[in-house]
Formats: C-alpha cells, sequence, structure tokens
C-alpha cells in the first residue's frame, strides 16, 4: 500500500496541486488523468521517490517493492536483454552480483561465507533460483522469442526494446507498480496481453494513460488531477467521464435555482422592507436571503480545442488507386507489392506490426517519398493534407512566431484572422507570439491540425496524430474526424479514436496483407483468435 498525507507541489512559481490526501490499496489499479502540465506524471516521480514533493507526506512500506516502467530507451544498451529484465528488481540484481563477487575469490574468510550464506538465503526467498527462466516466460509471453534473449539491448530496434522495458517493470511481482503511458509504441497484441496482466495483477497499480480503452479496460479508480487538487473517482475513465458531466450540471442547475430564489427573496425585500405590515415577512426573508450559497464552479485547466475539417469542395467517385507499390529502405523491404483502391467516404485505418510501412506509405502517397515499384494514382477532384508522424522540418530552427508561421502555411493575411485560428487551437493572447522552435510535441500537434484544418482539403493522411495530445484534444480531434464527411487514410495507437474514426481496416506489412469493410473492434478480435489458433 501507498499513500499521502496532504501532498503539494509548486512548480515554477505555480502550484500543480496541494493538500492531496490519496491512498492506493492492492488488487486496485488507478489511473491519473489530467490536463498536460497538470502535473500526472509529476505525480508518479513523487510517488516513486525520484523527486520531492513541497509539502506532505509520501508513506510506502520499506518492505514493499516498488517497479517503475523505465523511459530511457538507451539506459540499458550495455546489457543482455535477459539481464536487462532481472535488473527490474534491484534487490536481486545486488545480491546475484556480490554472489559473484565472493564465488569469484580463490579464499574466503569465516566472515565472508557467512555473508554469502545470507545472500543464499535471502536469493531462494526471492525466487532468485527461477529468475533467469521466469525472465525469459515473461519475455516469450510479450513476442521476444529466445534469439534476442542474450543480445545486448544496444542491438535491438525500439519497438523491442519498448517491451523489454515493460518486461523489466512487469518482473518480478512487485508490490507496487508504477506506468507512464505503457501503451506507446507496442503492437496490438502486446497492448491485449499487458491489459489482461494487468487485470489478473494482485497488487496495486498506478497507471498515466491518455488511451480511453486501456483506462476503461484495466482501471478500477481514476485520479484526476485538475483545480489544483487531485481527487479519486471508483470506476473506469467512462464512468468518471459520466460521473463529472452529471455532476457539472447539477451544480448548474443548483445554482440556476439559487440564483432564481435570490432574486425573489431580493425583490420581495426591495418592496416590502419599509412597509409596517410586512417588515417581518421581509426580516425573515432577509435571513433565508443570507442562508443562501452558490457552489463555485470551479476552473478547470482542462481545454478543449475546436478541431474542424470542413473541405472546400465534395470528393468525386475516383479517390486513389495504389498499384503494385514496393519500398525497400536500408536492406529491408518494407512494402511488398501492396495494391487497395480507396472509394469515397472511406476512413481507413492502417494497423500492423511495422509502423515504419506504414509512415512509409503515408509518405509515399503524400508525394514526400518515391517508391521503387508501382503506381499510386490520385483521383482529379482529390486534394490530399498530410500529419507526418515527424513533424521536426516544419518546427526545428524556426525564428517565426505562431502568427507568421500559420501565414506560411495559408492565405490568411490579417493577423485578427491568424489569431483566431490559432485561438481555436488554444494559442491565445501572447501564447500567438511563441516562437515556432520552442513548441512542446503537443503544441506542434495542434498547429499542424490548424494548417490541416486552413488547407480544406477533402482527403486527410495522417500518421499518430494522437501521439502528445492530452484527452481532451485527442476527444476534440476524434470528433473532427468522426464529423468528416469526406475520406480518412490513418493510422493510431489509441483503440478507442481508431474504433470510432474506423470503416475499413488495412495492414500493408509485407506477409501480413489485410484489406477489410469492418470496424477496429472486429479487427482486433479476429487478430487474436487467429494468434491464438497459430
Amino acid at each position: 500500500m501507498i499513500s499521502t498525507n496532504d501532498l503539494s507541489l509548486q512548480y515554477g512559481g505555480r502550484t500543480l496541486f496541494k493538500n492531496a490526501n490519496l491512498s492506493f490499496t492492492p488488487g486496485n489499479c488507478y489511473g491519473i488523468i489530467g490536463a498536460n502540465g497538470a502535473g500526472k506524471s509529476t505525480l508518479l516521480k513523487i510517488l516513486s521517490g525520484e523527486i520531492e514533493q513541497t509539502s506532505g507526506e509520501v508513506n510506502r512500506d520499506p518492505k514493499e517493492r516498488i517497479s517503475v516502467l523505465k523511459q530511457d530507451h538507451f539506459m540499458f544498451d550495455e546489457y543482455t536483454v535477459i539481464r536487462t529484465v532481472i535488473m527490474g528488481n534491484t534487490e536481486l540484481c545486488d545480491i546475484m552480483d556480490k554472489k559473484e563477487y565472493y564465488y569469484s575469490k580463490e579464499e574466503m574468510t569465516e566472515e565472508e561465507g557467512m555473508i554469502l550464506c545470507e545472500l543464499e538465503e535471502r536469493f531462494a526467498e526471492i525466487d532468485g533460483w527461477t529468475a533467469e527462466s521466469d525472465a525469459e516466460i515473461l519475455l516469450n509471453s510479450l513476442g521476444i522469442n529466445s534469439e534476442y534473449h542474450y543480445m545486448n539491448m544496444g542491438e535491438l530496434s525500439s519497438d523491442i526494446k519498448v517491451k523489454v522495458l515493460l518486461a523489466q517493470a512487469l518482473f518480478g511481482n512487485p508490490d507496487i507498480l508504477l506506468m507512464d503511458e505503457p501503451t506507446n509504441h507496442l503492437d496490438l497484441e502486446t497492448i491485449a496481453w499487458l491489459e489482461n496482466f494487468l487485470i489478473d495483477f494482485p497488487n496495486t497499480v498506478i497507471v498515466v494513460s491518455h488511451d480511453r480503452h486501456f483506462l476503461n479496460k484495466i482501471c478500477t479508480h481514476i485520479v484526476d488531477v485538475d483545480f489544483g487538487k487531485i481527487t479519486t473517482v471508483v470506476g473506469n475513465y467512462d464512468f468518471w467521464f459520466e460521473y463529472t458531466q452529471i455532476r457539472q450540471r447539477q451544480i448548474k442547475e443548483q445554482n440556476k435555482k439559487a440564483e432564481q430564489k435570490i432574486k425573489e427573496l431580493q425583490d420581495f425585500i426591495s418592496r416590502f422592507s419599509a412597509n409596517a405590515s410586512k417588515h417581518k415577512q421581509a426580516t425573515s426573508r432577509k435571513k433565508l436571503l443570507d442562508n443562501i450559497t452558490l457552489e463555485a464552479e470551479e476552473v478547470s485547466s482542462r481545454r478543449f480545442p475546436y478541431i474542424a475539417f470542413k473541405p472546400t469542395r465534395e470528393i468525386g467517385n475516383e479517390v486513389l488507386t495504389v498499384t503494385n507499390l514496393s519500398k525497400t529502405i536500408g536492406d529491408r523491404k518494407v512494402l511488398d507489392n501492396v495494391s487497395f483502391i480507396i472509394r469515397p467516404d472511406d476512413k481507413v485505418a492502417f494497423v500492423g506490426s511495422d509502423p515504419v510501412a506504414r509512415t512509409t506509405l503515408f509518405s509515399i502517397l503524400a508525394g514526400e517519398t518515391e517508391p521503387d515499384e508501382g503506381e499510386i494514382k490520385w483521383g482529379v477532384t482529390t486534394s490530399q493534407s498530410y500529419f507526418p508522424t515527424d513533424n521536426s522540418k516544419y518546427f526545428d530552427g524556426c525564428e517565426d512566431s505562431l502568427i507568421d508561421w500559420v501565414r506560411n502555411y495559408s492565405d490568411l493575411v490579417y493577423e485578427a484572422d491568424v489569431r483566431g485560428w490559432l485561438g481555436r487551437l488554444l494559442f491565445s493572447g501572447d501564447e500567438a507570439n511563441k516562437s515556432a522552435k520552442v513548441l512542446s510535441g503537443g503544441e506542434r500537434v495542434r498547429c499542424m491540425l490548424c494548417k490541416m484544418m486552413l488547407e480544406a482539403s477533402n482527403v486527410l493522411i495522417m500518421d499518430e496524430p494522437t501521439d502528445h495530445l492530452d484527452l481532451e484534444s485527442i476527444q476534440a480531434l476524434n470528433k473532427g474526424l468522426c464529423d468528416f464527411t469526406e475520406t480518412i487514410l490513418f493510422c493510431s495507437h489509441d483503440h478507442q479514436f481508431t474504433q470510432t474514426v474506423a470503416n475499413r481496416i488495412i495492414d500493408v506489412t509485407p506477409g501480413s496483407f489485410y484489406d477489410k469493410q469492418t470496424d477496429y473492434d472486429s479487427y482486433v478480435e479476429e487478430m487474436l483468435i487467429k494468434t491464438r489458433d497459430e
């Protein structure tokens, strides 16, 4: 169990939260949510002991082991995969190193022999003898087979490293498991496996995630960082969202009734306070008036951008034909003889285990990369807007203010018009004068969405548009794409986003081509059944 008492944090002169009294108990999974910058990841670091709070206490049983999902993919490059996983249990690794030291000695004193006996006893208590086999089982469950187990981490691709670091966090049945965005860069099968693992996990899980589907699947409680405080609601994300909407409506309705009652009492007092026969009634109503209070409607740190794509013309009958498309990058063929036809009103989610294949396809469709073989043919009535997964070329080293940045990618002339568009994407006031090169990841994404909205195209090509966005921006983008009347080609690791937007699923991974008019949930179920059968 882990708990806090009057926990407060100030950062950069701003109070992120104060007087937080929280309790995280075994058998429960707590999803931490809040706007970007609200302090979600910081709260995790305070709970893990990585950083200190401004005031208050964090209470942890020193006998309980805390495991944290590491974010640095290069931190363990010099170690083997198996060793990296076992390093998730620092006590076990320390004992293994000390044992190796003592056993390597040519001669051992009696005192050293006693120390070694104690180490062996503790080693057995914490399942040291099965550590390597346990690590191998965990890696195999995550789709990392034995050929990788004794390779150095530095030799692995980033997608495999992510899984190894996940295995490290889960290794050895930790008492308290802390994870920040654990589903990022995971494939479909791994996310499904992780969901089931956490549902059955007997100890305490505390997780930060922007994935609504993931939060709904695993969470027993939602911890909301907002209004400068932290509150806990029992239930998953959808339950929390519905509860907060109902609560806000109740406050508005109560305040509306109270305001009406106040007006009625004030009118009566104003009319009859000087009337001798009504004086007692007026005095009584004054007392009633003094007892009526309006419940404060707190100012949330959450901000919802306005995202809507409105094409200047409707799409025609011919949208896109892709014929025998192939592309090799380095020594790897990422697209192999890919063919498909996109029709009007298609909203296609591109899926699969190889993100390079999707990114390469989108880059070719957007005209930024040439294929080795094959051709693409866009319909004459189509116009395309492209959202790349790597937007650095639009911002790195750019000295322009956001106002000038938007002008560079639009026909807008007047500053008031530019500011109006920036305001929709939450850049108001002085924020519109910020330099483009200093923007955060989420701010860059919102700028790219603003650019796409101004282009008013009838085909949207979007490569992981939900990356770096907070839940509120994801929901706004989700709605904008659901309302879009023309064609969308996209990929996203956000399950609910993909489920609600797509009406067709395509996998262009070599050897795994799939193309079906279906929704994402049906595709997921089909793939999981196929995996189990294999």
